[in-house]
């Protein structure tokens, strides 16, 4: 009895986790170049027959990873905004070292260097990428490579790495960014193409979303329906004992 009422207490608390990811990925449907997070408890749930007692979250993975499948590219005529069509990522810098975003969306600081909404430094592949003071916005141009030009000068490139199978191990480090842990060392990304004027959307499908969480919420209180008839079959017990 108490194994079970533990297995159901982890049930409940791997699909508790699924509706945060779920609730999580909805509040992101529009933030640009978000990842949903997902994982399939719920789904492996349903197949085992959730709630038929003894199977109940046996052998279910809790652990959720992040889908990095490409976002809707869409047009905003801001020449500091940047999309990545293929496999990729900018790179910004920061103190505890760098960070990788599909976040396109860039300004200039007051020294001229290309920084993301954060203020981050925009990695160059020599360094921070700067427009010089006299050169305008228009004057900016990327081209296809991740080569920028201002007023028709070289001034840098987009630092554009990639992680390939590795890109499981990148973990979430706030404002859309993602960190690598130190043995997932990424390559020059040469299978992606930057287009000047564009934003990567989310990759959230709503509907997909909504359908899991009505999904998970059965679930959630199917179990719950459980945990209520065992606890009142217990009280029948003890109040038969106890007569």
């Amino acid at each position: 009895m108490s194994d079970l009422v533990s297995q159901v207490s982890s049930t409940l608390g791997g699909l508790k986790q699924e509706f945060n990811s779920i609730a999580h990925n909805l509040a992101n449907v529009e933030t640009v170049g978000y990842k949903r997070r997902c994982n399939t408890f719920s789904r492996v749930l349903a197949a085992q027959g959730a709630g038929s007692k003894a199977e109940i979250g046996e052998g279910v993975d809790l652990d959720s990873v992040l889908d990095f499948t490409q976002g809707n590219i869409i047009g905003t005529g801001r020449p500091l905004d940047f999309a990545l069509v293929g496999k990729g990522f900018f790179v910004v810098e920061t103190p505890e070292g760098p960070l990788y975003t599909r976040n396109g969306m860039f300004r200039l600081d007051s020294n001229g260097q290309m920084v993301d909404t954060a203020g981050r430094i925009v990695a160059g592949e020599s360094g921070p990428i700067t427009i010089p003071p006299n050169v305008g916005l228009s004057q900016i141009s990327v081209g296809s490579d991740g080569n920028i030009s201002a007023a028709g000068a070289i001034v840098g490139k987009f630092r554009l790495m990639d992680f390939g199978e590795n890109e499981k191990e990148l973990q979430q480090a706030g404002i859309n960014c993602f960190q690598a842990p130190a043995d997932a060392k990424p390559n020059a990304a040469t299978n992606v193409i930057v287009k000047q004027g564009f934003e990567e959307g989310s990759n959230v499908q709503m509907v997909e979303e909504l359908v899991n969480m009505i999904m998970v919420s059965k679930l959630y209180e199917a179990n719950m329906q459980f945990v209520s008839v065992r606890r009142d079959a217990s009280k029948s017990i003890i109040d038969v004992a106890m007569s």
